[in-house]
């Protein structure tokens, strides 16, 4: 009988350490898979997100992969975001994939490469709400290959 409460117990207590040491304090993180045939100039990937919390500071990340056969060592986007409220707004930021002498920054094995590139460390969100970001890949060309996915993660700040 003494046994049998030791291994609940037991089980009980892996099972919550288990648990408690996955969690990384992701609050979203989300990744789109991209057609084979690339990813169009006018193809925005969209992210829709509920914000709850204005106080808490976050990272707000891109994650990418891509395969070492992608033709530049960079990625232009724009990132359009839609505000609770219905505002817009728009940039267009670089991430970098290589470095100067070509070596690829993403880590992976083979020719497939993971890459997390922080946008905006600590972002504090305005409003609560309803927010949705739409990412466009803005290089020139019309069709973009060797990007395989786009993503977005949001953890809290210093985690």
């Amino acid at each position: 009988m003494l046994y049998m409460v030791f291994k609940q117990f037991f089980i009980i207590l892996l099972t919550v350490l288990v648990l408690v040491s996955c969690n990384d304090h992701t609050q979203y993180d989300q990744q789109v898979t991209l057609p084979e045939s690339g990813w169009f100039k006018n193809e925005a990937v969209k992210f829709d997100l509920d914000i709850t919390d204005t106080i808490t500071p976050y990272n707000f990340d891109i994650t990418l992969r891509y395969t070492t056969n992608y033709r530049y060592s960079n990625l232009y986007i724009f990132l359009i975001t839609r505000f609770p409220e219905g505002k817009m707004s728009r940039d267009t930021i670089e991430l970098m994939l290589a470095d100067p002498s070509g070596k690829w920054l993403g880590k992976g094995w083979g020719n497939v490469r993971d890459d997390e590139i922080s946008l905006k460390s600590p972002l504090f969100f305005p409003q609560k709400g309803h927010y949705q970001f739409l990412v466009q890949q803005a290089m020139r060309t019309d069709t973009l290959r060797e990007i395989t996915h786009v993503g977005l993660r949001l953890t809290t700040y210093g985690y």
